[in-house]
């Protein structure tokens, strides 16, 4: 793998689980995903706008799937070179950002994160093997 040790952001609502805030959606396929890029030695740092009581629950989320978290809405390491609140990660990968791959579900007003083409994806950029 090219990237070891790689930090990847990761937004919740829409990309992680299917759009329902303030409830939690169904996985929206990303589970498998997550748990190779765990097992490739990539950390993950949650990216996400809930807070209080909503963030806890999606953290019981993570919990429950088994997929560790390296951090919540910051990164440890940064604070020893800037002061920015802006996550340094290596990838980020959001529903909301330009040219993330989404799919539409049904029953699901919005489009969600495409994690079958997001795999293919961290394969050609060398995150997966």
């Amino acid at each position: 793998m090219a990237f070891k040790n790689a930090i990847i952001a990761i937004d919740f609502d829409g990309t992680v689980v299917t759009h329902a805030y303030p409830h939690i959606g169904m996985d929206a396929g990303a589970v498998p995903v997550l748990k190779e890029l765990l097992a490739n030695d990539c950390r993950l740092i949650l990216v996400t706008m809930r807070s209080g009581r909503l963030l806890e629950k999606a953290l019981e989320w993570f919990k429950e799937h088994d997929i560790a978290l390296y951090a919540v809405n910051e990164n440890p390491e940064q604070k020893s070179w800037t002061s920015s609140p802006k996550v340094h990660a290596d990838l980020y990968i959001d529903d909301s950002a330009l040219g993330c791959p989404i799919r539409f579900v049904d029953g699901v007003a919005r489009p969600v994160a495409d994690w079958t083409r997001i795999r293919k994806l961290l394969v050609d950029e060398g995150y997966l093997d």
